[in-house]
């Protein structure tokens, strides 16, 4: 097997069409965060971002996209935002990992939502569940199988939809729209969440609001930005915006007002996503990996996707190693234990709370 290296933007249209093709001859490959637009586009932004192309004789049989960082440390593209990361490959070929990883010239590579079936996962690889709203049967059937799990949910949420709009106004939801500001109060709900929780504002990274807003210009038949708002009396009140394929919805930056947070915009918004969705042809909503409640609420399904490193015999992936692997085990503790992962959650929210008084 030979393997090359290529800038996102050196890629001609002979390589992307290769690489949908490769993507859509395989469900697990099914994620827009795995579709060569997305790559496309953050290379656009980010020097980082490099493609290695796999060839069995003249035949390409993989692409590997990632971000190479000092020491020779590779990371998925756009580290930290996405929720499917990996290789997209043809089927049947053997791949060894670190001989992949070796001749991109990196000591390691490091993951955390690498998807089910790759040849880079290996048996000490931690997996975790990735929730899922399954509308392979449809909406109705989706709505059944929550009214029997559910139920309280489904009905509380109902509930709240038609108290909302006693109160307020008549309720309005737009899918798939492409104008800039909605997606401006998507963003600013979404830093406040971020600042109110005590987690890391994503969106002070201008690369990051660049990136979101060239997603959503981006629209065709197998990739596409996808941003969607609930009104009341065209007032917004919650919204969402991610990416898709053809068939499936990878859920991303879902925020919401939270002076209707009484009413749980949130979870109004996510029911009315997914029927929109299911009628525009999408199979899946995949609402990522991480323990959430609503996450729990909504699901109806799982995938698995893994998290660890693969590394070659150097001192780089000794240093890496050092710096990464236990911190990454402490977390995966806490993330296991209700009673640790509830504490941290309620210490975050205290310094979100600090942080925003003393910004004021």
């Amino acid at each position: 097997m030979r393997v090359t290296l290529a800038l996102p933007r050196e890629l001609g249209q002979t390589e992307v069409s290769r690489w949908r093709a490769l993507q859509e001859s395989d469900p697990a490959f099914d994620n827009p965060f795995l579709s060569p637009e997305f790559t496309i586009t953050v290379g656009e932004l980010r020097d980082a971002v490099q493609v290695a192309i796999l060839y069995d004789g003249p035949e390409i049989v993989g692409f590997f996209p990632f971000e190479r960082h000092p020491l020779g440390i590779g990371k998925p593209v756009a580290t930290g935002l996405t929720d499917a990361q990996g290789l997209i490959h043809a089927k049947d070929i053997e791949i060894d990992a670190r001989r992949l990883i070796k001749e991109c010239g990196l000591a390691v590579y490091e993951f955390d939502h690498l998807v089910s079936g790759q040849p880079l996962l290996g048996r000490r690889h931690e997996r975790h569940p990735s929730p899922i709203i399954d509308l392979r049967d449809g909406y109705e059937q989706y709505t059944a199988a929550l009214k029997e799990h559910s139920g309280k949910t489904y009905k509380t949420t109902l509930a709240k939809s038609r108290k909302l709009q006693r109160d307020a106004g008549t309720l309005r939801h737009d899918f798939a729209i492409t104008d800039l500001e909605p997606l401006r109060t998507l963003l600013g709900w979404k830093t406040d969440q971020y600042r109110r929780t005590g987690r890391t504002d994503r969106f002070a990274h201008r690369w990051i609001v660049e990136l979101v807003e060239r997603l959503l210009a981006t629209q065709s038949e197998s990739f596409a930005g996808v941003l969607d708002m609930v009104y009341v009396d065209d007032l917004p009140v919650a919204g969402h915006f991610g990416v898709r394929t053809r068939t499936t919805l990878a859920g991303w930056f879902p925020a919401y007002d939270t002076s209707f947070a009484k009413y749980s915009p949130g979870l109004i918004h996510h029911l009315a996503m997914a029927e929109q969705a299911a009628a525009a042809g999408i199979e899946v909503i995949d609402m990522g990996r991480g323990q959430k409640e609503y996450k729990d609420k909504l699901k109806n399904g799982e995938l698995e996707v893994a998290e660890g490193r693969v590394a070659t015999a150097s001192a780089a992936a000794g240093v890496h190693w050092m710096m990464r692997v236990p911190a990454r085990k402490t977390r995966a503790t806490v993330m296991a234990n209700p009673l640790l992962l509830k504490t941290a959650d309620k210490a975050l929210k205290t310094y979100g709370r600090f942080r925003t008084v003393i910004q004021r």
